[in-house]
């Protein structure tokens, strides 16, 4: 049996070394009687990070790499990390230790009494407590709003089997969502609580735009109650508008001298419907982005270089 560890990473220099150090202690000591192998997946880092995983390649035969091209965002990364493994069962973690690795053997004796997917969820954090607050509202709202039980505070860590792993690779999604196809895709799936740590080293690269650009991608991938929304609220707007604009009328031809609307009310009903407009045209931008990154064709990864695998060792173009 072997045991695929799948690390997406991006500018993780410092921690790189002490990452692949603790997966080869945990394997040789606890899960010895696993073959495996430690997969890392460069997102075109901007640090040492490859030269790193050059020098552990050459040194240890259970090490692989790849090295993308371009930059494909995290969670298009994560996606690929996880179909490029080829053990019997794949564990996808990060490579800053706030997931902690202590948790693998956790999951492979869950998987060995038979569960094909394990998602480990958090239920605590010692992030930033107004980033994990954020996050917790928007997973409220999201869940609400879509079709397919997203998993709340699910980050992709995990364990997932290779039939699991076998089904993402025959979906053909230039934008995939990985949290989202988990979700969607397992619904049998084992779930298992754990407290998110701090980050050993390094800075994350992730900031507000990155969240954003997460965000949007779930949403308009597994949502239509966004535009749902916009559309019940513009009939409740129109109706009200209605009602007010006829009150208005009857009030001024009854009390024509002594009413007076004035140019407030007008003023601020533009301001209002004017940001309601603006909202919604940017939520349906974010819509037609999705579609328009889909339709256009573009490869989900290209990569530029793969270490320690037998074959297929050149460039390539994973669609």
């Amino acid at each position: 049996m072997k045991l695929s560890i799948a690390i997406p990473c991006y500018n993780e220099e410092k921690n790189i070394p002490d990452m692949y150090k603790a997966l080869s202690d945990l394997m040789n000591k606890e899960l010895s009687e696993y073959d495996y192998e430690i997969l890392f997946v460069d997102n075109k880092s901007k640090d040492r990070s490859r030269e790193i995983l050059r020098d552990i390649c050459s040194a240890d035969l259970h090490v692989k790499a790849v090295f993308n091209r371009i930059n494909c965002g995290p969670n298009t990364n994560a996606f690929f990390a996880l179909r490029e493994s080829d053990g019997d069962c794949t564990v996808l973690i990060d490579a800053d230790f706030q997931e902690p690795v202590e948790m693998i053997p956790v999951m492979v004796r869950k998987w060995e009494e038979g569960n094909k997917v394990i998602c480990m969820v958090k239920t605590a954090s010692r992030e930033n407590h107004l980033v994990y607050l954020a996050r917790e509202v928007y997973y409220r709202i999201f869940k609400a709003m879509s079709d397919v039980e997203q998993i709340k505070q699910f980050t992709g860590f995990g364990l997932y089997d290779r039939s699991f792993v076998e089904l993402m690779r025959n979906i053909k999604d230039s934008k995939p969502f990985i949290k989202g196809m988990v979700a969607e895709y397992a619904p049998d799936r084992l779930e298992l609580p754990f407290e998110q740590q701090k980050r050993k080293m390094g800075r994350s690269s992730m900031n507000f735009m990155r969240y954003y650009d997460s965000a949007m991608l779930s949403f308009t991938s597994y949502t239509r109650g966004g535009l749902r929304a916009v559309t019940f609220f513009g009939v409740a707007v129109a109706v009200v508008s209605f009602i007010v604009g006829v009150v208005y009328l009857i009030l001024k031809l009854i009390y024509w001298d002594q009413f007076s609307a004035g140019n407030a009310p007008i003023l601020i009903s533009v301001l209002f419907f004017g940001g309601c407009q603006l909202l919604f045209i940017g939520l349906l931008g974010e819509y037609v982005m999705n579609i328009n990154s889909r339709v256009i064709g573009r490869p989900m990864v290209v990569v530029e270089e793969r270490l320690g695998f037998e074959k297929d060792t050149g460039q390539s173009i994973i669609i």
